[in-house]
């Protein structure tokens, strides 16, 4: 068997002191998750991160830097979680984009009103990589090289 980890990425947004998040149902349970979802096929991690908070907020994100790399295993599904955090700037809402199914609303929440979802949030991922933000750790977007692979090697 071979085991490989879930990539993902995610998205902290902030705007006058509220951050962008989705309440989300998964697996029968309401939560709260900042923009996120997996890595897909030939896709490079900021094209990800664009994607996915386009596609779950309906919002234009210009990532400006990664906050940090995790990863997370998580016993409820035994499965290990990659995932890379940006951060950057809501340029432009998209009202008319739908969203993914699973989406319930996003929403621009204080930090209080996020720590008051503990339970409700999807992850450990979602409180480490806001207070890795909260402190300053921003690493240059140069950090992450996609190699082009089209001369066959």
């Amino acid at each position: 068997m071979v085991w490989k980890p879930r990539v993902t990425v995610a998205v902290i947004a902030e705007q006058n002191d509220r951050y962008l998040m989705v309440e989300e149902n998964i697996a029968g349970r309401r939560v709260f998750n900042q923009p996120a979802g997996h890595l897909e096929s030939g896709e490079s991690l900021v094209a990800a991160a664009i994607r996915e908070c386009r596609e779950e907020t309906a919002w234009r994100f210009q990532p400006q830097a990664l906050v940090g790399l995790y990863r997370w295993y998580s016993e409820r599904n035994q499965d290990t979680y990659l995932r890379a955090t940006f951060a950057g700037q809501c340029l432009a809402h998209l009202p008319d984009s739908p969203l993914d199914t699973e989406i319930v609303a996003a929403h621009w929440l204080s930090l209080e009103e996020i720590r008051a979802r503990g339970s409700q949030l999807r992850s450990p991922l979602v409180m480490q990589s806001l207070n890795d933000y909260r402190q300053g750790k921003r690493y240059p977007l140069d950090l992450l090289v996609d190699i082009d692979n089209s001369d066959g090697a």
